[in-house]
Parts: structure tokens; C-alpha cells; sequence
């Protein structure tokens, strides 16, 4: 079997790292992942204590997102010199699968091995009103609420060494219109930002600090506004139709898993970020992952 490892970095978010942890280390081996930590933070060891964490310096926020982008491909490069495969999501990000296609996650990479880069169709997993608090137990059987997304429709995978940029990757510039494009079915990536409507306040004011501080180069309006941005998404989620399962998952396949996005200022590969018409309701048989 393939080796495959996971990497992400983190920066108090901790409810979302606790539930990265525990998926991707029941499906990989905890020993096979990697957390990066944005400052000293002890509570990261605590969360993963079988997985390697790196401590990177959080002093300067100058150009933050193309400074950690950078860091990240480096060392996903270096992962990807002893791993078959690397993994690549943000804490608040689980890849998954459909149990009624694969067995497990390694061995829905193992069917799309021949691939340089994987995406995964991504959903955002939503708190319904009528939720019960979370319990450590798998999410997915906990929130069942969400809607497929283009935005959130990421590379998440790769078998080499490779720029992870625009949630796509940037190749040569000469295989910009050839490289090949791999969505496959049954692969999703769960974005839980509104999984845990008590974490998101919180998570929000980190990123309102962050997106409004003076320095170069600070995130956008989607970070200075956090929570304003967090109450308009949520209002339009409930405004989309409720749609069964299987009419919901492949409309947003049939439209995200062909002709993607060749965006020639960057020389990026990715799907396209189109917004999707419908709600729906996760199957009871991925309750066991998340």
C-alpha cells in the first residue's frame, strides 16, 4: 500500500484541529501527520500528540498569505520526498469519501494513483437550529447540513512536489492547457467553519484581528469582515432549496469536475468557484468519518 501523510497548519482553532486529527489519523496512522503551528502553542502537542508538529514564528504577518503559501510548499516538498502521496488542507478541512465506493481514504487515492494532483468536491457542513451540541464523536454524525461549493472544490493531493496556490496548483506555463485535471467521484473536502456556531464567533474574531492589522500584505475584506461575512453566508444557505442527496451531489459533480479554471496570470490549475443552487443532507453512512 502507498505511503500517504497529511499536513496543516493552525492557529487556535482548536476544535477544528481535534477533529482533523482524529479522521486523518484514523485513516492514515496519527504518525502520519503534520501539523505546522503558527507560534509557540503547547495545546497543539496536547490536541495531536502522536502527530510531528513544527513551530513556525508568528511575530511579522507581513504578506501573510503569500508567506505561509510559501512555507507550506516547502515543506510539502519535503514531505512528498518519503511519502507516495501528501495531503494537503487547511485545520478546518477533512478529506473524505463515499464508503459506498471506497473502503477507506488511502484506498480512494489508490484508485486515482496515476494522477499528479487530486481535487476533491467540496461542501460546507452547516449547524442547523434544531443541532444538539457537539460530542467528541465523528461530526458527520453529529451535522448533516450542507451545500456543495466551487470555492471550497480544493486540491488537496498530490503525488510530487508542487505549488499549492488559489486552491489550485500552478504548473508550467507551457502545460497551463494540458495538465491534467482529477476530480474523482466520491472524494469530498468538508469545510467545518459552520459546523460549531460557538467556535465560528471566536475563529471570527481571530481573523477580524488578523485582516485588520498594519501590516503589508494582511488578508482581504473575507478576514476584516469575518462576521458579517459568516451571517450572510448562513442566511443564504437557508434560502436554498432542500434537495435529495443524490439529485444535490451530482448536478454539483456534473458542472465541478470538468473544464476547469486555466488562469493564465498565475498559471493555475482549479476548479471553478461557482456557487451551487441546493442544501441537502449527508448520507447516515458517512457518519463514521468527521
Amino acid at each position: 500500500m502507498m505511503k500517504i501523510c497529511a499536513m496543516t497548519m493552525v492557529y487556535r482553532d482548536y476544535w477544528a484541529l481535534s477533529r482533523w486529527y482524529a479522521h486523518h489519523g484514523a485513516q492514515l496512522g496519527h504518525e502520519n501527520l503534520f501539523v505546522v503551528s503558527h507560534g509557540l502553542d503547547p495545546k497543539i502537542a496536547e490536541i495531536c500528540p502522536k502527530a510531528s508538529v513544527i513551530t513556525v514564528p508568528r511575530e511579522d504577518l507581513a504578506h501573510f498569505d503569500r508567506a505561509r503559501a510559501q512555507m507550506l510548499d516547502g515543506f510539502f516538498a519535503g514531505l512528498a520526498q518519503v511519502y507516495d502521496w501528501v495531503i494537503r488542507t487547511d485545520a478546518d478541512e477533512l478529506l473524505c469519501f463515499d464508503p459506498e465506493l471506497y473502503p477507506s481514504l488511502p484506498e480512494a487515492i489508490h484508485a486515482h494513483k496515476d494522477s499528479p494532483v487530486l481535487t476533491a468536491l467540496g461542501f460546507d457542513l452547516v449547524e442547523s437550529p434544531d443541532d444538539k451540541a457537539l460530542s467528541d464523536a465523528p461530526v458527520f454524525g453529529q451535522r448533516r447540513n450542507l451545500a456543495f461549493s466551487g470555492h471550497y472544490s480544493k486540491a488537496v493531493a498530490a503525488r510530487r512536489a508542487i505549488p499549492f496556490q488559489l486552491h489550485g496548483v500552478r504548473v508550467a506555463s507551457k502545460r497551463l492547457e494540458t495538465f491534467p485535471f482529477s476530480l474523482p467521484k466520491g472524494l469530498f473536502l468538508a469545510h467545518l467553519k459552520f459546523a460549531n456556531h460557538t467556535v465560528l464567533t471566536k475563529v471570527n474574531k481571530v481573523r477580524e484581528a488578523v485582516g485588520n492589522a498594519e501590516f503589508d500584505g494582511v488578508p482581504g475584506a473575507g478576514w476584516k469582515q469575518a462576521s458579517q461575512d459568516s451571517m450572510m453566508f448562513l442566511a443564504n444557505f437557508w434560502d436554498k432549496p432542500l434537495t435529495p442527496w443524490n439529485q444535490a451531489y451530482e448536478h454539483a459533480f456534473a458542472t465541478l469536475s470538468v473544464k476547469p479554471q486555466r488562469h493564465e496570470k498565475f498559471s493555475v490549475v482549479k476548479t471553478r468557484a461557482l456557487k451551487m443552487p441546493h442544501r441537502t443532507l449527508l448520507p447516515d453512512r458517512f457518519a463514521f468519518q468527521g
